[in-house]
């Protein structure tokens, strides 16, 4: 997996578990993203280091240098609206 969708999943699952505190299998799987950007892409640090109206900012470490990158806030917030929208998941 490239490092922008592997940033790009972990911000997604990163709403997800903030929004749904509860939701182990979203707990599981942000730290499985994390291990990934860690251990594939060696980043450390990773973390949302800001977000407007538009966009949210993610901050990381790569080789001794502090990096960001923005996403698309309405995307990268779609997974927690589509979980919260479908009755099956929340029982």
């Amino acid at each position: 997996m490239n490092l922008q969708d592997a940033l790009y999943n972990w911000l997604q699952i990163r709403i997800v578990a903030e929004g749904r505190p509860d939701d182990n299998a979203a707990k599981d799987t942000l730290a499985f993203f994390a291990q990934i950007l860690e251990e594939d892409h060696h980043l450390s640090n990773v973390r949302i280091a800001g977000l407007d109206e538009s966009l949210i900012t993610v901050q990381f470490m790569q080789e001794g240098q502090a990096v960001s990158r923005q996403f698309p806030r309405e995307a990268a917030e779609q997974l927690l609206a589509d979980i919260r929208s479908n009755p099956k998941y929340n029982e």
